[in-house]
């Protein structure tokens, strides 16, 4: 069981919860140790035998036509998906087709349902009108085959070894002979059936090639004439390209004479605009495409030469000296001779540009012609390429399906088988199942390992308080003491009620006398005077308890008992004192003195204030200020005031009470109240701000606590019972050495 302090695990109180139900455990044993001798006796015993087969998938074959159909290629999703064929309701109604097993008794479904309830479900049946005859069937071999494939099916395992290409094969029945002959003959089926498969899909494959072989046949001569036809309308007589590399020489060509053309053009746009754009009047010679006429040069030298002669001439000579005449007339000449060979000049320039544009225009021209005709031709080249691949490559599939119809023709006839047997299945001698001593072997622990885990779920479900640990543990509280369960005699209310005065030395005693102790040294500077004794029900011993305190506290002090459980008032019943006698209600109420309510308890110093008469709401009488005032002078009359009150959770008296005393003692019996509710009863009175001195443990069997616990076998080993303490230390002692 955990432990809540630290989460942990207490072995020794899940050994002692195991321990103390082990005859029950062990009688659960035994009963399902004998239903499992009873089952196995009881069982067919079943026989298995067991043919190992080796998948051939490393021979070479004649012609590879893997293509066609599937292969061996000896990897694992292969070999798996061999066994899955192997397994499957086609190759095991071929087997079951071919032993005609519906006539064994084993699988013949026309036998009667045998069973040891068969009988009795079939009359019960018929007679609450539930099941109707049946019809009679007619059991052909088709039915009968289907009827027994099912349950052949269920007993049939393959298992493939490990790093191998060998499988184990097994069929299991409770014939043995059976089981082997059904084990070959599945390997045998298997084996046959993939020849006949692989056969079959060889046929299909050879008439499905030889269909392809014809269409594809048709379809290169339909796409040859296409090509040819559309060659003839083209007028294409060389496939190799000639055409469109003339047309691709004269296309560049053009393009180049055209750039060249452009240059020749822009040149002379750009000295034809130069002229155009000159201003009326200005000098034209000055225009460098005019300047660069060599005529314009000569003539503009000319003019300066003849210019330099007039300049001198002027200066020496007149007007109309000879010389000067002779200048002028040189140099009108030489301007004229400028200016004439400036419109030359001019006029080739405007010449030039008209041709340049001429040549361009023509070019272009020729270009565009040119790139028609280079289009027209990649069209026609295009069409062309489409219908020589088309060619090619319906001629490749046709010779491929050609080369592959004549593969599979020619490999027609050498199929070699799948697989083959390495060790044929022998007849079984011992039976495979049931495994009578694993079954029984492992319904014994089963039922161990039922027994542990529900006892361990009865202590886990069971809140109560078992041992003097669970107080502290499970309700954090201290505990005061421990009282012991009473035999028959005792546990009467008027003997128990005494037990104290009358058994002195009694382990009930010792028990309250610890209780007293603990009362005392936990307020040594001021003393509790006023004790308040209840518990969470009724029947948890608390009346009992409280009177034996009482008289525990009565053999040193002025001690008064109080009744204050005027509901089931029990105390005065107890102790036999006078029924109807006046107490707490009649002392509250002032209607008697002191004197008459409290009686003194005959043999004993302790004075015992009973009920009284019972009044009709005690929850107002308690809670009155008259009340607080009257448990006042008791205080001051008496050393001890211990007070009997009702439980706390059926009633608030015992929490309007916690308000006159000065410590709550909480009385619980052991293993039979809930842990939760102590824990809420004990929440209630801190609420109510009682003072909670401890816990009292009722009615504990120390010897069922020494045999299951371990914690008190001291009780038992040193004779701690009747007799006292002092008995049996004066006995122990006795038996020292001196």
């Amino acid at each position: 069981m955990a432990n809540p302090d630290d989460g942990s695990i207490d072995l020794l109180e899940l050994w002692r919860s195991v321990a103390k139900r082990k005859w029950a455990i062990l009688g659960l044993m035994a009963v399902v140790g004998l239903l499992a001798v009873a089952v196995v006796l009881s069982m067919t015993p079943i026989y298995r035998a067991t043919t190992v087969v080796m998948f051939e998938t490393g021979k070479s074959k004649v012609v590879s036509i893997e293509d066609v159909y599937a292969g061996a290629t000896g990897n694992r999703e292969y070999l798996a998906t061999q066994l899955e064929i192997m397994r499957s309701r086609e190759v095991a109604l071929k087997a079951v087709q071919s032993l005609k097993l519906w006539d064994h008794p084993e699988f013949d479904p026309r036998a009667p349902q045998t069973g040891p309830w068969q009988g009795f479900t079939d009359t019960v049946g018929e007679a609450l009108g539930m099941q109707e005859p049946e019809q009679p069937i007619d059991w052909t071999p088709e039915r009968l085959a289907d009827a027994v494939v099912g349950p052949f099916r269920e007993q049939v395992s393959v298992e493939l070894l490990r790093n191998s290409q060998i499988a184990k094969l097994s069929f299991e029945s409770s014939d043995p002979a059976l089981a082997a002959r059904v084990a070959n003959a599945l390997a045998t089926v298997f084996i046959e059936n993939d020849l006949n498969a692989r056969y079959e899909m060889t046929r299909q494959a050879t008439n499905w090639l030889q269909e392809r072989v014809t269409d594809l046949k048709d379809k290169v001569l339909q796409s040859e004439r296409a090509l040819q036809a559309y060659r003839e309308r083209s007028g294409i007589i060389s496939s190799q390209g000639a055409a469109q590399s003339g047309a691709s020489n004269q296309l560049e060509g053009l393009t180049t004479r055209l750039i060249d053309a452009r240059l020749r053009r822009t040149d002379a746009e750009t000295a034809h605009n130069q002229i155009r754009n000159a201003a009326q009047g200005t000098d034209l010679s000055a225009i460098p495409a005019v300047l660069r006429a060599p005529g314009v040069a000569d003539a503009k030298r000319n003019l300066l030469e003849a210019e330099r002669k007039f300049s001198e001439v002027s200066q020496r000579y007149g007007f109309e000296h000879a010389r000067h005449v002779a200048a002028k007339a040189e140099l009108e000449a030489s301007k004229a001779a400028l200016k004439s060979q400036l419109d030359t000049t001019v006029a080739s320039i405007r010449r030039e540009y008209e041709a340049a544009l001429s040549v361009e225009r023509e070019i272009e021209r020729a270009l565009g012609g040119a790139k028609s005709s280079v289009q027209n031709l990649n069209r026609a080249e295009f069409e062309l390429g489409v219908l020589q691949r088309d060619v090619e490559s319906n001629r490749e599939m046709y010779n491929m399906f050609m080369t592959r119809a004549k593969e599979t023709t020619n490999t027609s006839d050498l199929q070699s088988p799948i697989a083959r047997v390495v060790d044929p299945a022998l007849t079984p001698n011992a039976p495979v199942k049931p495994r009578k001593g694993l079954i029984v072997l492992v319904s014994l622990l089963l039922a161990l390992l039922l027994g542990v885990g529900a006892s361990l779920l009865l202590d886990q479900l069971d809140k109560t308080i078992k041992t003097a640990d669970d107080v502290e543990r499970k309700l954090q509280v201290p505990l005061l003491t421990t009282l012991p369960l009473l035999n028959k005699g005792d546990a009467r209310r008027a003997a128990s009620a005494r037990l104290f005065a009358d058994q002195p030395n009694s382990v009930f005693a010792e028990a309250v006398r610890t209780a007293r102790s603990g009362v005392l040294l936990s307020a040594l500077d001021e003393p509790h005077r006023v004790l308040l004794v209840t518990s969470s029900l009724p029947g948890e011993g608390k009346s009992t308890f409280s009177v034996n305190l009482a008289l525990s506290h009565a053999q040193t002090q002025r001690t008064l008992l109080i009744d204050a459980d005027m509901r089931r008032p029990s105390i005065a019943k107890a102790l036999d004192l006078a029924p109807n006698a006046m107490g707490l209600s009649t002392f509250v109420a002032g209607s008697k003195p002191l004197a008459d309510c409290v009686q003194a308890l005959e043999g004993t110093r302790l004075y015992v204030m009973p009920s009284g008469p019972l009044p009709p709401n005690p929850l107002e009488l308690i809670s009155s200020r008259r009340f607080k005032e009257r448990m006042a002078e008791l205080s001051a009359q008496f050393d001890m005031i211990i007070i009997d009150s009702p439980p706390v959770e059926l009633v608030s008296d015992a929490l309007m009470l916690c308000s006159v005393s000065s410590g709550v003692i909480y009385v619980t019996k052991a293993m039979e109240t809930s842990a939760p509710m102590v824990s809420k009863g004990l929440e209630r009175v801190r609420r109510a701000d009682g003072h909670i001195l401890g816990l009292v443990l009722n009615q504990f069997d120390f010897m069922r606590a020494s045999k299951y616990y371990g914690d008190y076998s001291g009780y038992g080993k040193y004779g701690y019972g009747k007799k006292g303490y002092g008995s049996a230390y004066g006995e122990a002692y006795s038996r020292q050495p001196t």
